[in-house]
């Protein structure tokens, strides 16, 4: 990357990071990942069977038809001169159900079962056809159920990946309720969730549902079927409420957490942490940072980077500092999201040259800026109508590549016009395009804007 300019006293970094997000990012907890350990998978299967001639079958169906279905099967079944296994008529059913309704697909499969004695199928068998009954567009619950019927009158109980499979189907496909009715339908009948997929599910009704729905079916599942929430779905639910700015909501549930012998980690800090710098409540977030600590439980990055964030919010910049050095005493470089927070609270204060000397600091600690650094400075220079500073930020910024985002290129382009440059304006609006910074229309109405601005101010007299 090439130099700064003199006036701005450091060097840039040969390479540009990824932009960060405006808040510091938390990592979601491990346990909210869709779990294949140890789970039945319903993927086409491959034959694997040694020494056999017959290769895996790779969707020969053409047509949804379910008689040429039928008629291709028992052609395939009548010239094999191998037996026809589990895995050979699971990819079948598969491979048809990719193309078929879940009434012909079914269809197939009870064909399947009476034309082929030594077939006994499975629960994998059995999970094919759910998953395609829950995925199926306008497929009606009834559908659901009907394949859980074959189940069990073929004698094979539902469990728990059943659950898991018909869960996570019914999510993939929007249909958050029939997912959460059919749990609680499960659970009475044959076997409560495991925890991921209980979590899993909370995640999904905490995400499109009420918190009342929510409640009610923890209530329900603590109650009749003895499913207790665990530390990851107290995360879940309040990570919930501090989205929604319920912090209030959000320490009651940390009491309910401890009252059930849970301990509060890290993660969930922050996740607290988070809702208060959010909200610019800068005390109640230093006041988590320091249950933290009482608790024993050690501060990351994400928090340090968390709490810098809303004290700049909120003005307290001097504060932010502190921590920030703090930060570095407990093992933990300042990134470039720190800085960037910590430049933003400076130039909110009208501390812009402070702001833009920290950049210097920062490249010398090895840290580089990234576009979200070098937005925000530009920003900052052009509210503080440090226009020579701001140009020569921007002229950077563009021999690097760095994109620039609409808050600060809307506010470049109308201090340009209103400092009657129009030309430059134009020069900035053609890079914001070309980079594609903005969208043409985004790009274009602001320019738009602020030239309309300097007509009407040049015939009001306002500006010569």
């Amino acid at each position: 990357m090439g130099k700064i300019p003199s006036s701005f006293r450091s060097m840039t970094s040969t390479q540009l990071v990824k932009k960060p997000t405006t808040f510091p990012p938390a990592p979601p907890p491990r346990d909210f990942r869709n779990r294949v350990s140890g789970r039945e998978s319903v993927k086409t299967p491959q034959n694997t069977d040694q020494g056999s001639s017959r290769e895996p079958l790779r969707n020969p169906f053409k047509t949804p038809d379910l008689s040429d279905a039928k008629s291709l099967f028992n052609s395939i079944a009548s010239t094999s001169k191998i037996p026809l296994d589990l895995k050979f008529h699971n990819s079948v059913l598969q491979s048809y159900a990719s193309i078929a309704a879940v009434d012909d697909t079914v269809n197939l499969f009870t064909h399947i079962l009476k034309s082929q004695r030594n077939f006994s199928p499975e629960p994998s068998t059995f999970h094919i056809l759910l998953s395609h009954a829950c995925k199926a567009p306008d497929s009606p619950l009834s559908n659901v159920h009907r394949v859980l019927n074959l189940m069990v009158n073929n004698g094979v109980e539902p469990n728990q990946v059943t659950t898991d499979i018909a869960v996570r189907s019914l999510c993939e496909s929007g249909r958050i309720i029939d997912a959460m009715d059919l749990t609680k339908e499960l659970s009475e009948k044959h076997s409560p969730p495991d925890t991921y997929t209980y979590n899993f599910l909370l995640k999904h009704l905490c995400k499109c549902e009420s918190l009342s729905l929510v409640y009610e079916f923890v209530d329900v599942m603590k109650k009749s079927f003895k499913v207790e929430p665990d530390l990851i779905s107290y995360t879940i639910l309040i990570d919930t409420v501090c989205n929604s700015k319920n912090l209030r909501e959000a320490m009651r549930l940390v009491s309910l957490l401890g009252n059930a012998g849970f301990k509060p980690d890290c993660f969930l800090y922050n996740t607290i942490m988070k809702g208060y710098c959010t909200l610019s409540k800068g005390s109640e977030a230093i006041g988590v940072y320091k249950k933290m600590k009482e608790e024993g439980v050690e501060p990351d990055r994400v928090t340090y980077n968390t709490l810098i964030f809303g004290l700049s919010k909120c003005g307290r910049v001097e504060e932010a500092r502190k921590y920030m050095e703090t930060m570095v005493e407990s093992g933990y470089e300042p990134d470039a999201v720190a800085y960037t927070s910590l430049m933003n609270g400076m130039c909110r204060k009208g501390e812009t040259l402070g702001a833009l000397s920290l950049l210097g600091e920062m490249e010398a600690k090895g840290c580089a800026p990234n576009a979200c650094t070098y937005n925000t400075l530009l920003y900052g220079l052009c509210k503080a109508r440090l226009m020579d500073k701001g140009i020569e930020l921007y002229g950077l910024m563009r021999s690097n590549g760095v994109k620039l985002e609409s808050s600060a290129y809307a506010t470049l382009v109308r201090t340009l016009v209103r400092s009657g440059k129009v030309a430059e304006a134009y020069e900035v609006f053609d890079y914001a395009v070309e980079s594609k910074s903005l969208t043409d229309a985004c790009a274009y109405s602001t320019l738009e804007i602020s030239l309309k601005w300097l007509k009407k101010a040049k015939e009001q007299g306002l500006v010569v």
